[in-house]
This record gives C-alpha cells, sequence and structure tokens, in this order.
C-alpha cells in the first residue's frame, strides 16, 4: 500500500497578492536542490490517524509552531512515487526567520561510519502562486491551483 501523508498550505494575502508557505527539505540530498525540491509542510500519517490531525502534527514538527484554526480541504494528490498526500489550506502568517523544527540522524558521508544530524526542514519562504509551481514538488501543484480557486471564491 502506497504511504500515506498530510499536510497544510499556509497562505496569506498581502493586498490582492496571494503568497504560499513552503519548506526546503534538510539534509546533504537536497542541499544543492531548489526548483522541483519544496514542499508544503507535510509527513506521514500514523496508523489510525486522521489526515487533519497529521497535518497539524507534521506542521509543529516541520516548523515548531502549532497551526490554529480551520482547515479547508484541498483534496488528495499521488506523488509520482506512489505517495498519497491530503492537503489542507490555512489563512495566516509566519516569520520564516523563526522556523525550529526537528532533526534527523543518518550516516553521513555514506559509508564512513560517522553520524551528522540535520534539520528536517533546512528552511521556509512565502512565494507567489507563480513561484511557487516553479519552487513546488510537480506532484503538490494541484494544490496551488486549488487554493486560488478556493481563494477567488471567498
Amino acid at each position: 500500500m502506497a504511504a500515506e501523508s498530510a499536510g497544510i498550505l499556509l497562505y496569506k494575502r498581502r493586498g490582492r497578492a496571494l503568497q504560499v508557505l513552503l519548506v526546503h527539505p534538510g539534509g546533504p540530498f537536497w542541499r544543492n536542490k531548489d526548483d522541483g525540491a519544496w514542499t508544503l509542510p507535510k509527513g506521514e500519517r500514523d496508523t489510525g490517524e486522521d489526515a487533519e490531525t497529521t497535518a497539524r502534527r507534521e506542521f509543529a514538527e516541520e516548523l515548531g509552531v502549532m497551526p490554529s484554526g480551520a482547515l479547508v480541504p484541498l483534496g488528495r494528490i499521488r506523488q509520482r512515487g506512489g505517495k498519497q498526500v491530503d492537503g489542507f489550506a490555512l489563512e495566516g502568517d509566519l516569520d520564516v526567520d523563526r522556523i525550529s523544527g526537528n532533526s534527523f540522524e543518518i550516516e553521513w558521508p555514506p559509508r564512513s561510519g560517522r553520524r551528522q544530524s540535520f534539520a528536517e526542514v533546512d528552511r521556509a519562504a512565502w512565494f507567489s502562486p507563480d513561484e511557487a509551481r516553479q519552487k513546488i514538488n510537480a506532484g503538490q501543484k494541484p494544490f496551488i491551483d486549488r487554493l486560488e480557486e478556493l481563494c477567488a471564491t471567498s
């Protein structure tokens, strides 16, 4: 069975302009990757956990802030590797210079016998929808489209 994840696409409005928050994964594999590497803050669902609970937990773990407010479902997408992601929209603001999320440890460099710790998310940034479509993992682009549709009708 494909892995299931859930995440939150935080957004804010600057006048009539929409901005979305994306995160860049930490660790040596992602260090020099930019376009197509960013993602909404998300993570894998625990057994029996509902998608909204997962989305809130993962946002807090990756950014160090528990999101509050009503989440608006953006539906489910399937990424190229088969992972299914449930997305939620949440209007809010976040100081990207003050994120403080979890870290993970891996053997680095490979086969060196040494273990190093890396931030799960090494940075976060606000983007216009067009910029975000260039930065985000290609499979997650529909979340941006759905958010724009949602904001156009509200």
